[in-house]
């Protein structure tokens, strides 16, 4: 199978890389681009784990192709924190205890962040519908929606802020 030039955006820097077709972007960003924090669980997209933005969507990539993201915009968890700050969903996830063993924790970030640019000011049953998409099978799920409320409050201060 001949090999595409796939051309993406991620975290903020330009990547050239010739790929298979049928290359899955979890992959692409794991094998290619050494980006590791997008997990590989359940391959079928039913776990999240594999959770990127890409072009301003939630996607999973363990379903999306990496030719699809040609010309993309794309945000891993590798790109959340700036300058050495912790973004507010990290935060939130480290200060309300919303992790456990971590392997569910970068695509409920990268959700969590989706989640709150569409809702900024969600309610408790809002957060778990918005987040239902991501398993995580330590948590009991109550540390996760606490840490979504705690970004979505922090967003929100820094947003009055500035205005």
């Amino acid at each position: 199978m001949a090999k595409k030039l796939i051309t993406v955006t991620v975290n903020g820097r330009k990547h050239e890389r010739a790929g298979e077709p049928r290359t899955l972007l979890v992959h692409f960003l794991r094998e290619e681009l050494s980006l590791t924090g997008a997990h590989i669980g359940c391959e079928t997209s039913h776990c999240g784990a594999c959770t990127v933005d890409v072009d301003g969507q939630s996607v999973k990539g363990c379903t999306h192709l990496a030719v699809q993201c040609d010309g993309s915009q794309v945000l891993t968890v590798e790109g959340l924190a700036q300058g050495g700050v912790l973004h507010a969903v990290q935060e939130g996830f480290y200060k309300e205890h919303g992790l456990q063993c971590g392997f569910c924790t970068p695509g409920m970030l990268m959700r969590a962040y989706r989640f709150l640019q569409e809702n900024p000011n969600p309610s408790e049953e809002e957060i778990r519908v918005g987040m239902s998409g991501n398993l995580c099978r330590c948590t009991g799920y109550q540390n996760i929606v606490k840490a979504v409320q705690y970004a979505a409050n922090k967003l929100r201060e820094a947003q009055a802020a500035t205005a």
